[in-house]
């Protein structure tokens, strides 16, 4: 691989605010793809009503539980790999992703498993009025759940390319598997009338072309991070230990995250049909923000793991600085776009009068929290790609175990389902300040040693 090439992708070098962009933007676009994913499975869905959307939005909360799992691999490679291409260690940060590789399979298949071989017991913790919605959630469910595999290898190879500094390679990648998605669905939503099983399948066969392109490129392209790469089914004791050091506090987050979530969304269900699908809905479109955040965080996780590996603590301060400055201008535009376009976007994807109501209030509610979750992924991420994945884990389960309980007390005022959704919002906006707090407390000590390979 020339030199040049590796200056392209060397983040301990050069102008941080380039830098930074030149892996954060392509990640944020990765972000949006999934996004356009999910979004594309509900404007189809919106055709047949509230009750598909629901349904599909039911079942997506697995596939977000899942996530927590796969960033078990995910995390191990983009931290693991980044401090050690930091550090030189081209060899170490080959055996990182390949120990997270083997991980994530065996991840992905246990609970690919579980999906399959439970459907109807996963959809019954929603606790459906409508006897056709929980039917057709178990079904999305047992559909896409061959797919989970995939997902959470591709997970770990795109983890490795971030680390690497290449995030380009991984969006163009994933784009393909979305423009597949977008022509499926029409096709087997409606055109082969399978209705939410048909969204389900178009996922599924989408993710399943994703991961041959990643394997692909991690082998043959030209930008690649090694000059080869091969599935190793051997896993090594002391890689191991590292991986679930820096992971399982990560992954637990999530896990706990999601499923505080699904509490919540139980409690949304309480109210019917058509506030889970506000919900639904209104979370796809509010994610704007908390996946943009995440994938700047991805960024800022490699950038800060390759400078902090390097040694480069003044460069790490900079380019968290850069951060904040970035992300708070991307909060405030998604904030005005929620407060005032909630209306026209709900009439796109769900044109039924009493969602639209619903869904305009959701976004509006929302609106006033994208800042603080705009500045939780920033910090979030420096901690992360220092090895410190306590901190916002911890601040993440704290804030979230206390969400169902002020949710379920406001629902049962006068606010009804209004309640459910502020009491989201003031959770998101305590987290976000606790974690900025916590890491400029700390960060005069973070920067003050290097990392152990």
């Amino acid at each position: 691989m020339s030199t040049q090439s590796n200056d392209r992708y060397d983040l301990t070098r050069g102008n941080i605010a380039a830098k930074l962009l030149r892996v954060a933007l392509p990640i944020m676009g990765m972000q949006f793809t999934q996004m356009a994913y999910n979004l594309t499975d509900m404007f189809w869905l919106g055709r047949l009503g509230s009750g598909a959307v629901a349904a599909a939005g039911a079942a997506g909360m697995y596939l977000w539980l899942s996530f927590g799992f796969l960033l078990v691999g995910r995390m191990g490679a983009e931290i693991g790999v980044a401090q050690s291409l930091g550090r030189g260690e081209k060899k170490e940060a080959l055996a990182y992703s390949q120990n997270s590789l083997v991980l994530g399979l065996l991840l992905g298949l246990l609970f690919g498993l579980v999906m399959l071989l439970f459907p109807e017991r996963l959809t019954g913790f929603f606790n459906f009025k409508e006897s056709l919605v929980a039917r057709d959630c178990a079904a999305y469910l047992f559909t896409v759940a061959p797919g989970v595999p995939l997902t959470f290898v591709s997970g770990v190879i795109m983890g490795t390319f971030i680390a690497y500094g290449n995030s380009r390679s991984p969006f163009v990648l994933n784009g393909a598997g979305l423009v597949l998605n977008m022509v499926l669905d029409p096709a087997l939503i409606l055109g082969a009338g399978m209705g939410v099983r048909g969204a389900a399948l178009a996922t599924a066969v989408s993710q399943a072309l994703v991961t041959i392109l990643f394997f692909i490129g991690i082998c043959r392209f030209k930008n690649r991070p090694f000059g080869s790469y091969f599935f190793r089914f051997k896993i090594e004791k002391q890689k191991l230990r590292r991986i679930l050091a820096w992971s399982v506090p990560i992954a637990l987050e999530s896990i706990f995250f999601c499923f505080l979530s699904m509490i919540t969304s139980r409690i949304e269900a309480s109210f019917g049909t058509r506030a889970v699908a506000a919900g639904k809905l209104g979370a796809q479109v509010e994610s704007l923000t908390w996946l943009m955040g995440g994938g700047f965080c991805s960024a800022l996780i490699s950038f800060t793991g390759q400078n902090y590996g390097a040694g480069k603590f003044d460069r790490v301060r900079r380019g968290l600085r850069f951060s904040f400055r970035f992300m708070s201008g991307w909060g405030i535009m998604v904030s005005l776009l929620l407060f005032f376009g909630g209306k026209a976007i709900f009439s796109v994807f769900l044109p039924e009068p009493g969602v639209v109501a619903l869904g305009t209030a959701y976004l509006r509610i929302f609106a006033f929290c994208q800042l603080a979750m705009c500045l939780e992924g920033t910090a979030s991420g420096a901690f992360k790609g220092m090895g410190k994945t306590i901190p916002p884990s911890l601040v993440s389960i704290t804030t979230n175990l206390a969400r169902p309980v002020l949710a379920l007390f406001l629902s049962r005022t006068s606010l009804g389902i209004y309640g459910v959704w502020i009491a989201v919002n003031i959770t998101a906006n305590i987290r976000g300040l606790w974690i900025c707090l916590w890491y400029f407390f700390l960060e005069g000590k973070l920067c003050k040693a290097r990392p152990a390979p």
